[in-house]
This record gives structure tokens, C-alpha cells and sequence, in this order.
């Protein structure tokens, strides 16, 4: 077992869109119940994790997500910080939930495909992903006070989104040019201190998985750069990944 201590509470904060992203969680979630348009702009956010995501993982989560502004910057100081329980991790919870999200967001496209042509569409449809907003700032709200920071995005649907859409970058060949992953300088030179994993805020453990090519290779690495700036002996960065001859 994990001590209680083991993860550690630090700056995950590292430039503007992080910083403030929240804003527009809060704003789409309850501006919306006011102004419903306000969530149209997740079809903005839906395209740009999907886009980012063929060429650089789920690199939209680490750095310009506004869920995950809002848990490292306001709810990790509050937060538990325990350890994310393994059930949120496993295939089986995160396809089931995936499919579960999906289907229930069709079966409210559908109900809503009545106003199409109607200008009461845009609200009707904008009120679709605000209360989706709402319901993630509800919920993933209190996962992150109560367990962890970052639970919500072990099971996340746009996280399952974007996986899938680097898959297919990976498929085509592009993401192996375009994507940057965690680089260990030189596998010798790491103290095996851990710290890279107390850190990290999806829990994952560099230092036991880089590989040949001395990168880390987790399709769940968000790439925000926690681990490489706390590392104590500042052998990490964030490079491309490094084509094997």
C-alpha cells in the first residue's frame, strides 16, 4: 500500500490558459443554465481535444483543458490527494462509461433533432452541453475534493476521444513525427526517488517505464510537465518522439 503521504501537492501551473482556464468551465456550466448558447462552445472545445489529440496524445489535457484547470488550480489545494482508486482506471469502467455517455447523448440528439430548422435549436442544443459541463463540474468537483484532483479524467469520455483519435495519428504514421513525449536525459543518471510519480497528476510512474528509446511511452501521459519540472535531478523534457533507425 501507497503511504498516505505519498503523493505530493504542487504547482501544475505552468502558463496563462491553465491558469484561467476555469473561467470557461465555470461560465459554460452556469452561464448556460441562463444563456444556453454558452455551450456551444464545447463543440470548439470537442474539435480542438480531437484535432490535438491525432498529433499529440492527450496533450489538450495537461495544458489547455478547462476541466483540468479547474481541478489543479482550484480544487488541488483542497483536494484529499489519495490515491485514484484502480476501478476509474480499468478498461472495462472506462469503455462501459464511454458507451454509456455516447448513447445517452444521442438519445438526446434525437429528441432534439425536432427543433432542427426552428430557432429554439441553438438553445436546445446549447443547453445539451452546458448541463453536460454542469454535471462534470458536479461531479468530477467532488471526486476531486473527496479522492483525487484528477479522478474525472481516468474515465473521462473526451479523454477516451482523444486516445482514440491518437490511436489513428499512431495508425497513419503522423503522430510518431509530431508528438513529444517525456524524455529521460540518461536512464543511469535517474535515483529512482519516485518523485516523477508522486507528482504526476494522473498517478502514473515514469521512472519504472521508459523505454529503449528513453521515453515514456503511457498513452495516458498528459504532458504537462509537472514531472520534468520537479524532477531533482533535472534529467527530463519534453521531446519528440525519437524514431528508432
Amino acid at each position: 500500500m501507497q503511504k498516505k503521504n505519498y503523493y505530493i501537492k504542487t504547482n501544475r501551473i505552468f502558463n496563462p490558459i491553465r491558469k484561467y482556464g476555469w473561467i470557461v468551465t465555470v461560465l459554460i456550466a452556469l452561464g448556460g443554465l441562463w444563456e444556453p448558447k454558452l455551450g456551444l462552445a464545447v463543440l470548439f472545445i470537442m474539435a480542438g481535444l480531437t484535432i490535438t489529440a491525432f498529433f499529440s496524445g492527450r496533450y489538450w489535457c495537461g495544458n489547455i483543458c478547462p476541466h483540468g484547470s479547474l481541478f489543479d488550480k482550484i480544487i488541488l489545494p483542497i483536494s484529499t490527494n489519495k490515491k485514484i482508486p484502480k476501478f476509474f482506471k480499468s478498461k472495462p469502467f472506462i469503455i462501459g462509461f464511454f458507451i454509456f455517455f455516447i448513447t445517452n447523448f444521442i438519445r438526446k440528439i434525437i429528441g432534439i433533432s425536432q427543433y432542427w430548422g426552428t430557432y429554439d435549436v441553438l438553445d436546445k442544443l446549447g443547453s445539451l452541453f452546458s448541463n453536460t459541463y454542469l454535471m462534470v463540474l458536479i461531479v468530477g468537483g467532488a471526486l476531486a475534493i473527496f479522492l483525487n484532483s484528477r479522478t474525472w479524467c481516468q474515465f473521462c469520455p473526451m479523454g477516451t476521444m482523444q486516445k482514440l483519435s491518437h490511436s489513428l495519428g499512431k495508425k497513419l504514421g503522423i503522430a510518431k513525427i509530431t508528438e513529444k513525449k517525456i524524455t529521460i536525459l540518461d536512464k543511469d543518471k535517474c535515483i529512482k526517488c519516485g518523485k516523477c510519480a508522486k507528482v504526476c497528476p494522473f498517478q502514473l510512474e515514469p521512472y519504472k517505464e521508459f523505454s529503449d528509446n528513453n521515453q515514456f511511452d503511457n498513452i495516458d501521459c498528459i504532458k504537462c510537465n509537472t514531472c520534468v519540472v520537479n524532477c531533482p535531478v533535472k534529467i527530463l523534457s519534453l521531446e519528440k518522439e525519437i524514431q528508432s533507425l
